[in-house]
């Protein structure tokens, strides 16, 4: 698997196993908390070592948002529709999505103004950054269900 590749579904394995809990995580797919870590290291001794399909399914059962799911398909450009919160609510509609998206970016201009004072954006910083640009495309998801629930 070319490298870029690889990196990124190991930190979407890292954001996943962190949105279950490590220790939730470990229980959930039977695998210890130092296996887990190893699918998502960037470790050279676990480049070619990757998290098994039964357990990002059963991750995903349990996590707030498919990270592993979504980074394949965002690898072959596909789009996602993710219902998982709309199931048992029809609060807000567009507009509460307008003023979530517009909250959600404006911590991400935030996030990126305190990573660029030094010139520089640090590995902890740029994790930092991802998480807000997953925000905000879970809130874009959340718009585009809204949109096409007005739409029928």
């Amino acid at each position: 698997m070319a490298k870029p590749v690889g990196n990124y579904l190991k930190k979407h394995s890292e954001a996943l196993v962190k949105d279950v809990g490590i220790e939730a995580s470990a229980e959930l797919c039977g695998k210890s908390k130092a296996t887990l870590g190893r699918y998502y290291s960037d470790d050279p001794d676990h480049a070619d070592r990757f998290m098994p399909i039964d357990v990002v399914a059963a991750l995903e059962g349990a996590a707030r948002f498919p990270h592993v799911t979504a980074a394949l398909a965002d690898l072959r450009g596909i789009t996602l529709s993710y219902d998982h919160d709309r199931k048992n609510s029809t609060e807000g509609g567009v507009n509460s999505t307008v003023v979530a998206l517009s909250q959600r970016f404006a911590q991400l201009m935030a996030e990126y103004n305190l990573s660029i004072q030094d010139g520089k954006i640090s590995i902890n910083e740029a994790k930092r950054l991802l998480n807000e640009t997953l925000a905000i495309q879970k809130v874009l998801i959340e718009m585009k269900l809204h949109l096409e629930e007005e739409a029928l």
